[in-house]
């Protein structure tokens, strides 16, 4: 394409902040880096460390090796260690490492771990603990399972809060999903406390910063866009819900996608305003592969879209704080390679 011809195809981009990697997911990719410099490779994690392809192939460039049970790890790496994804763990996989004689490190994210607690809290105040979340994802697993079988029953939608049955007099309290459309959860938690008015809420807020502020980022870019692109893949919760916050927020149409590549140029049609960002553990580098597609086929002006500052950080744990990262390491730890 000439330059006179994008002269002619004027694109507004709408770029969210905050996007793309957030503390937990900074952390979680650190403590494999960090354990592949300090025991070498192979660095074992338990499912995706976070859910991206991108970010899964660059550690796997580097030895970590995924799986997706314990059992997958050879007898004769039983002395490598093995990561915790971010999305938690039932309290069968520690005591399943411990019965190996596996070295393990936790990578959950602390504000997954904050709703365990939560979860527990209400359990050991005797109370039947309604989770909002979705049936399958890793996180909604880990949560159940840090309880017996029975005291915890999963709520999805509306019209299950609306069927559901608990167990007869069991006073209740509830926890969420960290990575759930506010919205959805809003409406959820209004029909469980019109049945249930006596609902125990938990000490704080479930759903996590960083879902709250990519969500409002989106929120303010998506009127009058022609088309929003959420960086993130399908199994990635929180990704998939900005997808469905565009949408509700005014965008005409909303897509998710995990590179440029997959961007279907031939059907998105005449664009002027492009709204633009990136799930929880969508890499920077890809966010800008996009921006530089575009500005291949278009004359890009980049405007932002900032609601929140976004300042935490969770240290790793104390046996990895001895290993120095390379300005590489920090780059690809900050997803700017």
């Amino acid at each position: 394409m000439t330059a006179a011809d994008k002269a002619d195809r004027k694109l507004t981009v709408r770029l969210c902040g905050p996007r793309g990697f957030c503390a937990g997911v900074d952390r979680a990719i650190q403590i494999v880096i960090l354990a592949l410099k300090k025991y070498g490779a192979p660095v074992y994690v338990r499912h995706e460390i976070v859910h991206n392809r991108y970010v899964v192939e660059g550690l796997q460039e580097r030895g970590a090796v995924f799986i997706e049970e314990l059992s997958e790890i050879p007898e004769e790496h039983r002395d490598a260690p093995v990561v915790f994804s971010a999305h938690g763990v039932p309290k069968s996989v520690p005591a399943d490492a411990v019965s190996r004689n596996l070295f393990y490190l936790d990578a959950t994210c602390p504000l997954v771990s904050k709703v365990h607690k939560q979860a527990m809290r209400h359990h050991r105040l005797g109370r039947h603990v309604l989770l909002i979340g979705h049936a399958g994802h890793p996180e909604v697993i880990g949560t159940m399972g840090q309880l017996p079988e029975g005291t915890v029953t999963l709520v999805e939608t509306v019209e299950g809060a609306m069927a559901l049955n608990p167990p007869a007099d069991a006073e209740l309290g509830f926890v969420s999903q960290t990575t759930l459309s506010v919205e959805d959860t809003a409406d959820i938690l209004k029909a469980l406390e019109e049945r249930f008015p006596a609902l125990h809420a938990p000490a704080a807020e479930s759903i996590c910063y960083a879902t709250t502020n990519r969500q409002e980022a989106v929120k303010m870019a998506a009127p009058g866009a022609d088309l929003f692109l959420i960086v993130g893949a399908p199994n990635s919760s929180n990704s998939r819900r900005l997808v469905e916050v565009a949408e509700r927020a005014g965008a005409k149409r909303s897509l998710l996608v995990q590179r440029a590549s997959e961007i279907p140029w031939d059907e998105i049609g005449d664009l002027t305003v492009l709204g633009l960002s990136a799930g929880a553990s969508a890499p920077e580098i890809i966010v800008n592969e996009i921006i530089d597609a575009f500005a291949e086929r278009y004359d890009v002006t980049v405007d932002l879209a900032v609601t929140a500052e976004e300042t935490e950080n969770f240290p790793v744990m104390r046996v990895l704080r001895d290993v120095e990262l390379t300005s590489a390491d920090m780059a690809f730890v900050n997803g700017n390679a």
